[in-house]
């Protein structure tokens, strides 16, 4: 993988902070290139060499902030990293997805309802092989694939809109949840 150049790399970390700034006070819908390219002081013809088009931009933006998930909850402190009891780690890997996930509800939302199967991509099956080693270890007997798919769905960002529910109500729902699982 060529290392990129530092103007470059510059002019990313520009594009995507204007970019995440006019999709947390505007939404999805306010995201439109021309405002990006003024607000990070790039060109609109660098904007879509680089990003392509507004869902390209949408999903750059959804995967700089999905690394910083993963490395946290793979390698961070505990309890979301390593080191805490397994039931401890599922609780705040919970926590935090559903921080992340309305953190960035409109980008997701846009996301997982781009296909028939696009929730379920790379980072879905993440969490899912994440949660399958965690369950298996607090139940072994227990089917932990459907274990981990029931503890992720109500974290589904369209769920989320559908139901209208907040962070603390999904959070007390997936405690309701673990409590038959620990």
């Amino acid at each position: 993988m060529a290392q990129e150049r530092a103007d470059a790399a510059r002019n990313r970390a520009k594009i995507l902070a204007a970019a995440a700034e006019i999709v947390a006070t505007s939404g999805m819908k306010g995201l439109a290139m021309a405002d990006v390219a003024a607000a990070s002081g790039v060109g609109i013809g660098t904007l879509y060499r680089r990003f392509g088009d507004r869902s390209g931009l949408a999903y750059a933006l959804i995967d700089e902030k999905e690394r910083e998930f993963q490395q946290a909850f793979l390698t961070g402190p505990p309890p979301l990293g390593p080191g805490a009891p397994e039931i401890e780690r599922v609780r705040a890997f919970l926590y935090a997805l559903t921080d992340r996930t309305f953190a960035q509800l409109d980008l997701l939302l846009m996301a997982e309802t781009a296909g028939e199967f696009a929730r379920f991509g790379g980072a879905y099956e993440a969490y899912h092989q994440h949660l399958v080693v965690l369950i298996a270890r607090i139940r072994p007997e227990a089917d932990a694939g459907f274990l981990a798919d029931a503890l992720l769905a109500p974290i589904a960002a369209n769920l989320i809109v559908h139901r209208g529910r907040a962070a603390p109500a999904v959070k007390a729902g997936l405690d309701a949840l673990l409590t038959g699982l620990g």
